[in-house]
């Protein structure tokens, strides 16, 4: 019997590599000669670095950045040596994470860090860039990013902007005769788990900018700057990206990838399990063990579950979810290639008893699903 284990994280519990051992700790004490492959995934949001590093066999390196608020920081990357590819992460350099409650201010806020990762890529020879978008404290655009990489932001008396998104209504002109001219040559393709658009409504600043500490007064006026900035943009490069899917993905940093970078813009999950080599795993495989923190309706826009069932049912692979809770219109899931849908709680739990336990309980889980599993092929 050989078992593929692919979750994603679950919030505040485990990591999708933790979650993914108390999955092989349960399915070992029901078949202990079972073959077990661990390959933890993500969909381009935090935790994605992690995933890709376990799934990949990349290297782990650091690097001295400055965080979303411009203070020094460490942030981490990935790196496959042979084949030149470097694996950065967004979150890692300009993450919400990375700050407090009081400190979230969507105004100030710069991807300054990201393109300092990207520099140190460039300096190990970096060909290819795979960019994860997800979980910033930043509604910039990627002005900061662009601006660690040489481009000058100026405005009208040809001084460079100050940092953050609320800064680009004064942007006058991109000077791009500092650009690194090594990204000319860098492949890059950007990891998604939204497809909003820049602008409007369902933009980057109205969706996303109330969890980074923005007012309705600051999503109006970072919504004005950010056109203001797609206007700069498109009369200096001569192509217009706001309306793309996912332009508005981490505080514009989609757009910012498409428009400067000439990015591929792809669901996450699917650029991770690309790399991770899914389709070789998934031929070899009996069973197909996925989850995360909760499912409902919105799990089918990309995330890491639902990729992986698709997946599995091109190759036709049976597909057991397990998940923290089941949300309104999580039946929908089966219709996307889920075998079998469960919750993991044993009874009446609170949150912070289900985090604490959420390790034991994927255990518990897994060992039944296993000893049913074998008396169901008996």
């Amino acid at each position: 019997m050989h078992l593929l284990l692919c979750p994603d994280s679950f919030k505040d519990a485990l990591s999708g590599q933790m979650a993914a051992e108390a999955m092989a700790r349960g399915i070992q004490r029901a078949a202990p000669h079972a073959q077990v492959d661990l390959c933890p995934l993500a969909d381009g949001g935090e935790g994605s670095l992690a995933a890709l590093i376990a799934a990949t066999g990349a290297e782990r390196r650091t690097a001295h950045v400055h965080d979303a608020l411009g203070r020094p920081a460490q942030a981490a990357w990935g790196w496959l040596g042979e084949e030149r590819t470097a694996f950065i992460e967004l979150a890692e350099a300009s993450g919400l994470q990375s700050l407090n409650a009081n400190e979230r201010d969507a105004r100030a806020t710069t991807t300054y860090g990201v393109g300092e990762l990207f520099r140190e890529a460039l300096d190990a020879g970096a060909e290819k860039a795979l960019l994860l978008l997800g979980g910033s404290a930043t509604n910039d655009a990627g002005a900061g990013m662009l601006a660690a990489l040489g481009t000058k932001l100026l405005d009208r008396d040809n001084q460079p902007l100050a940092p953050g998104g609320a800064a680009l209504a004064g942007l006058h002109s991109l000077d791009f005769s500092e650009f690194d001219s090594r990204l000319a040559r860098l492949h890059v393709e950007a990891a998604v788990d939204v497809d909003n658009p820049l602008l409007g409504s369902h933009g980057a600043s109205a969706v996303f900018g109330p969890q980074k500490g923005a007012t309705p007064e600051h999503v109006a006026e970072l919504d004005r700057a950010l056109a203001h900035f797609a206007e700069i943009t498109a009369h200096t490069l001569g192509e217009d990206h706001r309306a793309l899917p996912g332009a508005g993905a981490a505080g514009g940093m989609g757009f910012a990838a498409r428009a400067f970078f000439s990015a591929t813009l792809k669901p996450g999950i699917e650029l991770i399990m690309q790399q991770a080599d899914m389709s070789r795993r998934l031929e070899r495989t009996d069973l197909v063990i996925t989850g995360e923190g909760r499912l409902d309706g919105q799990s089918l826009g990309g995330k890491t579950p639902i990729g992986v069932a698709r997946a599995a049912r091109k190759a036709g692979k049976p597909v057991v979810l397990l998940t923290g809770s089941l949300g309104d219109g999580w039946e929908a899931c089966y219709a996307e290639g889920v075998t079998a849908a469960f919750a993991l709680a044993d009874g009446p739990i609170s949150l912070d008893d289900a985090v604490a336990r959420t390790a034991p309980l994927l255990e518990a889980r897994c060992e039944s699903l296993i000893r049913l599993w074998q008396a169901a092929g008996s």
